[in-house]
């Protein structure tokens, strides 16, 4: 008990929540040396959603950064016992994700292609050897597996536990029951940490909270999009086929019913995903708060939501026909739109860190503890982790987005995992750019941060529609077509995506300086300059020009604009620096027009110079255009000829339709995004965050 305990008054760092992911944090800054680290319980460790998790662990993941944490996690799981003599019941008999159709296996080829990123071992391997390893299952429908080796289960419990005795064993406090009651941030950037038991000013916070997490951070002002779901699983009793088994089961995923199951001692155990129509949000948590008392406590199973579910198990699995059930956990995990973790230091506050938002915490929280210490020890991220950041979400992700969002990622669990991939809930947002009007029932549009943006466009013929593959559909060809026509003629792009922020003030070029790997330009010219890490390496790709003296414009992609933002902003309170720095992504269009006819159509709508002479290359003029001043820059990411046109958002309309009038015997047409992606990568043209990531950039 807290009475028992020494209270601290001061902490280096202040960890929020006791479950996996908290106490993984705590052991891993302890271990890595850090004083004073504290951890507070608002009831009793692993309370919330670890205590009754599956606790099911893998390597496997689709997305090549998240892959990391989970084999960090399996690596220290492996030895935790050993390190910390508190048991973690971990199984690692392996798991196959099964194929049954088709697309299934275009998926597993494509994913084969990309495990040689990680030092992982997966296969692809055939109904024999799936049987083999699971030979309990009705093969009619097995077509080929997914086999990675290493994986199964552990208890979330003893997990948890151990993670708590290797952090207090390296000198870490942890303190229950202890909730967190205010959060007062002081002038240093230090926090006031309240509890019943006293205060604690600390150099950092962060909130670890799961399912309190929007409590935690309602305090400070941020409305966090994480929302509980229910999940259920069911637990049999002692399976006879199973008892006489030599060897554990693989754990196994029937993707296209959409379950999980795996050996529980001498029974099975069974989880599904319900279809989105049929799965339930605690939404009444989002608007009221979460009751007050709730820490290990269930919700009411439904079995009759699961039944589709429990019979095609069955049906892949025989001998749960004969099973007696004895056990059916409903309990809250919590999601985040995307499904993915929320993990970093916080976008608008200082020293406010998160590592919340786990729908899959027990795989996540070992390499999720480590990745996040070594960040605030070091100062910059291991390695790029982008997806997971919490800044990717901002003022648009509202309640009714985060739901209909959860609600869908729930539903799709075991979806096929296509290239390019759409998914159409909550859309679009309150971020829409003032030609979406104009453009949104002429091609497909993508979602990128908030914003709906062309993909690319439809004619007559055009088979319309998402149709997505792992082999050629029906995008290539108009997507050829619209290559076709920049190369040829002239075409238009909505780019207003980009993240845009204004920087000026007394220390502007001072600030600029120390962050970016370049000499900033001067006044009415444009450069691409790379911000650099303490230890040197490439933290983001920015377009810079200078407006006017000491005013400079920011260009960054649009899943970059707050995790930018962050930076920006952190180094020029740390270097205490005379800057007004100002984000102005949703106030600002952009029109990009390219083609070897661009600056015949501009011309006829300006009276400036648009001749090489006149306006060269990477420089930047404010101009008038069908009688709107338009901030121009002469650049374009397709490699042909081009500018791009900066707009107030309300007069963006009436500038594309002047654009597109004025370039009608020059054939000037709408192009999206997938062209823009063929052509830069024809001019060896690299992309952020696609053929380059952060942890494969150091700079000399």
């Amino acid at each position: 008990p807290v009475s028992a305990k020494r209270w601290k008054d001061t902490a280096e760092t202040v960890i929020i929540g006791g479950g996996c992911v908290g106490t993984s944090l705590a052991y891993h800054l302890a271990k890595a040396g850090m004083k004073d680290v504290v951890l507070l319980e608002k009831s009793e460790l692993t309370a919330g959603s670890t205590w009754h998790a599956a606790g099911l662990t893998t390597y496997y993941h689709p997305g090549i950064n998240v892959k990391k944490i989970h084999y960090d996690s399996l690596k220290l799981y492996e030895n935790l016992e050993a390190e910390t003599g508190q048991a973690v019941g971990l199984h690692t008999p392996g798991s196959v994700r099964i194929a049954s159709t088709p697309a299934r296996v275009d998926e597993m080829r494509y994913q084969m292609t990309r495990t040689h990123w990680h030092v992982t071992e997966q296969y692809m391997i055939g109904p024999e050897k799936v049987q083999e390893l699971f030979p309990l299952l009705n093969m009619d429908k097995v077509l080929a597996g997914l086999y990675t080796p290493g994986d199964g289960h552990i208890d979330p419990y003893s997990l948890t536990m151990a993670l708590a005795a290797g952090a207090r064993m390296y000198g870490a406090q942890i303190y229950n029951p202890a909730p967190v009651t205010g959060l007062s941030q002081m002038s240093d950037g230090k926090w006031d940490v309240q509890t019943p038991h006293g205060t604690i000013r600390a150099n950092r916070i962060v909130n670890t909270a799961g399912f309190w997490a929007r409590e935690v951070g309602k305090m400070i002002g941020f409305e966090h999009p994480t929302i509980p779901v229910h999940h259920q699983y069911v637990v049999t009793a002692t399976v006879p086929e199973v008892k006489a088994l030599k060897k554990e089961l693989a754990v196994i995923r029937d993707l296209e019913a959409s379950y999980y199951l795996r050996q529980e001692r001498d029974g099975l155990l069974f989880g599904p995903y319900e279809k989105m129509e049929k799965m339930v949000l605690q939404d009444s948590w989002v608007r009221e708060g979460v009751p007050p008392g709730f820490g290990k406590e269930l919700f009411e199973s439904d079995l009759d939501r699961i039944m589709e579910h429990i019979e095609m198990a069955m049906e892949m699995v025989p001998v749960l026909k004969k099973a007696d059930i004895i056990n059916t956990v409903s309990g809250p995990i919590t999601y985040t739109p995307d499904l993915l973790p929320m993990v970093g230091p916080h976008q608008g506050v200082s020293n406010y860190w998160t590592a919340i938002g786990f729908g899959y915490g027990i795989i996540h929280a070992g390499g999720m503890g480590k990745f996040l210490s070594d960040w605030i020890r070091n100062g910059e991220p291991p390695y790029d982790l982008i997806e997971c950041d919490p800044n990717r979400y901002g003022k648009w992700t509202d309640v009714p987005f985060t739901c209909a969002k959860a609600r869908e990622s729930y539903g799709y669990n075991n979806v096929v995992g296509y290239p390019k991939e759409e998914r159409f809930a909550g859309r679009p947002t309150s971020r829409t750019s003032g030609v979406y009007e104009l453009l949104k029932d002429k091609g497909s549009m993508g979602f990128h941060a908030g914003w709906e943006q062309p993909h690319w466009f439809y004619k007559p013929g055009d088979e319309t529609g998402y149709k997505p593959s792992f082999r050629r559909t029906n995008w290539f060809g108009p997507v050829g077509r619209e290559c076709r026509l920049v190369m040829e003629k002239v075409g238009v792009i909505d780019l207003t995506p980009f993240g845009k922020f204004i920087v000026k003030g007394k220390d502007s070029h001072k600030l600029l300086d120390r962050l970016f790997a370049n000499t900033m330009p001067k006044v009415g010219l444009t450069n691409i300059s790379h911000m650099l890490t303490p230890n040197g390496r490439v933290y983001a790709e920015v377009t810079i020009t200078q407006l006017e003296p000491g005013k400079f414009l920011l260009i960054t992609g649009s899943g970059s604009e707050l995790h930018d933002l962050r930076w920006i902003e952190r180094e020029a309170v740390e270097g205490r620096y005379d800057v007004d720095i100002s984000n102005v992504t949703d106030d600002i269009g952009v029109l990009g027009i390219a083609g070897p006819d661009s600056r015949k159509v501009l011309q006829k709508l300006t009276n400036e110079d648009m001749s090489d002479a006149g306006f060269k290359f990477l420089h930047c003029k404010s101009i008038e255009l069908a009688g709107v001043t338009v901030r121009a820059i002469r650049i374009s990411y397709t490699g042909e000829l081009g500018w791009e046109l900066y707009i107030d958002q309300k007069n963006m309309a009436a500038v594309h339709q002047a654009i597109m009038a004025a370039g009608k015997d020059e054939g000037i047409d709408n192009f999206g995004t997938y062209a823009m992606n063929s052509l830069r990568l024809e001019k060896g043209f690299r992309g952020w965050g696609a053929e380059v990531h952060k942890q494969n950039l150091q700079t000399n």
